[in-house]
């Protein structure tokens, strides 16, 4: 559904975007991940036309967007950062004023602007100027706008960014209900929306892609993947240097109470056994005994600023 190709993009001396390639399919949500100024929205504006590449380029459904850019945005529905929206419009107004845009008229018209609104959950502000809503519903008119055309492929640039929790839930729900039928990009710095969301995601990192996978994928990339986390029911004088000695165990961090066990060793041993083992024989008290999945925050640190952050917290 989404192709794209070595693109890459300068403004002057700055290398924005440095031939970055990726693929999405039907039914996917593709989180794109990076820290502000990584090249995020620059690559999704190069996606959607907004932009045209310094190199490289990209197809939308079968239509590159240098060859054939008209028959490639057809295909887009966009919500940019920052969502744009007249304010003295009501939400209603807007949806039609977009829908005549994308060149439909009379009951076809309608009918899009009502399945929207239904879709997007507008219907309390329907009739009420988009200068007057709260940040949450100006991003859902800004939502509609962009499924108004009912597209086969979704971008979107930090449509969370700056909602209050409630907000961002109605958001991800509305995303992960179009999903099965569509093929999502969203442009993110915020970890917890690959989580929600996202079936895939990719790190771009001064503007070069420097990580592709599921989320599970990418924590067993994380030190803390398949760690050993201990919390005793008080600390324990000791047990970091036992666990530690462990052969399937590499290092412990000691917090308090609390132990986190690192797996490594030469043997290739099971660490969640040995550490239970050690502790039914040292019969030391203890409230919790579980396996890690490892933190995507360390990763993405790792990644983007290249210091090994593994330790901290």
């Amino acid at each position: 559904m989404i192709e794209v190709k070595d693109i890459s993009k300068r403004f002057g001396a700055i290398q924005a975007v440095d031939n970055v390639s990726f693929t999405a399919e039907q039914g996917e949500i593709l989180g794109f991940l990076g820290p502000n100024g990584a090249g995020k929205s620059t690559t999704m504006r190069m996606i959607t036309g907004f932009l045209a590449p310094s190199s490289g380029t990209a197809s939308v459904c079968g239509h590159d967007i240098l060859t054939a850019p008209v028959a490639a945005k057809r295909q887009i529905g966009y919500l940019p950062e920052n969502a744009p929206a007249y304010a003295e419009m009501t939400a209603t107004s807007f949806l039609q004023f977009a829908g005549e845009l994308r060149g439909f008229g009379g009951a076809e018209l309608n009918g899009k602007v009502e399945a929207a609104i239904e879709r997007c959950r507008l219907e309390k502000v329907r009739n009420q100027s988009v200068g007057t809503l709260s940040k949450g519903y100006k991003q859902r008119v800004c939502f509609a706008q962009a499924v108004l055309h009912d597209p086969p492929v979704l971008i979107m640039d930090e449509p969370t960014d700056g909602l209050d929790p409630n907000q961002k839930h109605i958001v991800r729900t509305m995303i992960k209900d179009m999903a099965e039928k569509k093929t999502i990009i969203i442009s993110t710095h915020i970890l917890e929306e690959v989580d929600a969301v996202c079936s895939r995601a990719i790190i771009i990192s001064d503007g070069r892609l420097v990580a592709n996978g599921t989320p599970e994928e990418l924590r067993s990339a994380s030190r803390t993947h398949g760690a050993v986390e201990v919390v005793f029911k008080e600390p324990v004088a000791g047990a970091a240097g036992a666990l530690r000695a462990l052969s399937s165990a590499d290092d412990v961090d000691e917090a308090g109470a609390k132990c986190t066990v690192y797996k490594g060793g030469q043997d290739g041993g099971d660490l969640f056994a040995d550490v239970a083992k050690l502790l039914r024989e040292k019969s030391w008290p203890m409230i919790s005994l579980r396996t890690l999945d490892g933190r995507l925050d360390e990763v993405f640190q790792n990644l983007t600023i290249g210091d090994d952050l593994s330790r901290v917290g």
